[in-house]
C-alpha cells in the first residue's frame, strides 16, 4: 500500500477529525485507521491509500449506469480500494471491504493522474471512479481533474452518496456526472444493508443536483427488504422531490456475499416498481438485469416516441435533435 497526505481533515483536541464523510472519524492514536480502512492517522495529518487502482477498464458509459449522460460514449474506469459502506449484498466486496474480510486483498497499483488522463484522452472517453466507493478517493479526484481539465476530460462517479456537505462542496465543480445508490428511504432498513443512515444521501442527491452536476439514482430491488410497494414508492417520491427528471435505475438484485439466500428479484416486482415510479412522475425509469432490452431504451415523456435504444451495455441508436425530441421537439434532460 501506498499512502499520501490527505486533504479533508481538521484538528479537533488531541484529535484528528476525518471531514470527508458523515461517519466522521476522530483518529487519537498515531496509524489508527478510520472506518473505511483507507484513510489513517500518521503524526499531525491524515494520509489515504487511494491513490491506486485495482482495475483500469473501458467500459461504455451505459455500464455504470448512465443513460442521460453522452450516451454510445466510453469511461475509463478505476476502483480504489475501500468503502464507508459495509452493504450486505455487495458484488464488489473483495475490492471494497478491504480490511473487513478476508477474501478483500489489496490489489491495487499506484495511479499516476496524467498518465491516465493520457490514456482516457486516446479512446476520447471520461475517467470515471466506481466499483468501490469513489468520495473516499477525493484527493485522487482533485487530482485527475486538474490534469484532466487541461485536455478536456471529464469526471463522472458511481458513488453511495455518503459525503459531507463540505467535501460535496469541495468536489462538485470537478464532476460531470454521479449515479448515486438510493437502498431505501427507511433509515433503520437501510442502516441494515449498509451501516450507515440514510439522511447524508437523500441530501447528497439534492445537493450535487443543485450545484450543477449531473445525476441520476439506482436502486437495488432486494425481495423482503425494499421490494414491497410502499417502499419503493417512498423511494420514487425522494427522487421526484428533487427532481421529476432524475433518471431512476431498478436494479435486479442477484444473491451476493452476505444475501446469498435471497432469491433474484423476481420480474414482476420489477415491473410493478416501474410502474410505480411513473405513477409518481418520474419521467425517465430504466429496469438493469431484466425484462429484456426494452426497459433500457429512453422513450419521449411527452409523445413516447423512442429516443435512444440501447443493447445490454451500450447504445443502439440516438434519434435525438440537439437535445430534444426530433417529434414533439421536448427538451429532454441529459448531458448530450
Amino acid at each position: 500500500m501506498q499512502w499520501k497526505k490527505a486533504a479533508f481533515y481538521q484538528r479537533k483536541g488531541i484529535a484528528l477529525l476525518c471531514t470527508l464523510c458523515p461517519h466522521a472519524c476522530a483518529l487519537t492514536d498515531d496509524g489508527e485507521i478510520g472506518f473505511c480502512q483507507v484513510r489513517r492517522r500518521n503524526g499531525k495529518h491524515i494520509e489515504t491509500a487511494t491513490f491506486a487502482s485495482a482495475v483500469h477498464y473501458l467500459d461504455p458509459i451505459e455500464r455504470k449506469p448512465f443513460y442521460h449522460y453522452k450516451p454510445g460514449s466510453k469511461v475509463l474506469t478505476l476502483a480504489a480500494p475501500g468503502c464507508n459502506f459495509r452493504c450486505l449484498y455487495c458484488q464488489n466486496y473483495r475490492l471494497s471491504q478491504f480490511g473487513r474480510t478476508p477474501q478483500a486483498l489489496w490489489r491495487a497499483e499506484p495511479v499516476d493522474p496524467d498518465s491516465i488522463v493520457s490514456t482516457a484522452r486516446k479512446h476520447n472517453a471520461a475517467i470515471g471512479i466506481s466499483y468501490t466507493e469513489p468520495s473516499l478517493a477525493a484527493e485522487l479526484t482533485l487530482a485527475l481533474a486538474e490534469a484532466g481539465q487541461k485536455k478536456g476530460i471529464e469526471l463522472i462517479w458511481k458513488t453511495n452518496g455518503f459525503l459531507s456537505s463540505y467535501a460535496i462542496e469541495c468536489l462538485a465543480p470537478y464532476l460531470a456526472a454521479v449515479n448515486i445508490d438510493l437502498k431505501s428511504v427507511d433509515n433503520n432498513k437501510h442502516y441494515a444493508l449498509t451501516g450507515a443512515p440514510v439522511k447524508p444521501i437523500l441530501e447528497s442527491i439534492a445537493a450535487f443536483f443543485e450545484a450543477g452536476v449531473w445525476v441520476e439514482v439506482s436502486t437495488p430491488i432486494i425481495p423482503k427488504i425494499n421490494a414491497n410497494s410502499v417502499s419503493l414508492r417512498k423511494i420514487a417520491q425522494a427522487i421526484y422531490s428533487v427532481s421529476k427528471d432524475i433518471p431512476w435505475h431498478l436494479i435486479r438484485f442477484t444473491p451476493a456475499f452476505k444475501l446469498q439466500r435471497l432469491p433474484p428479484t423476481p420480474l414482476d416486482v420489477l415491473e410493478k416498481a416501474r410502474h410505480i415510479a411513473c405513477d409518481v412522475g418520474l419521467q425517465y425509469v430504466y429496469v438493469e438485469r431484466a425484462l429484456g432490452t426494452k426497459e433500457r431504451n429512453t422513450f419521449c415523456p411527452q409523445c413516447h416516441y423512442k429516443l435512444i435504444s440501447r443493447e445490454i451495455w451500450g447504445m443502439r441508436h440516438n434519434a435525438l435533435n440537439h437535445g430534444k425530441c426530433p417529434r414533439c421537439g421536448l427538451i429532454i434532460q441529459g448531458r448530450w
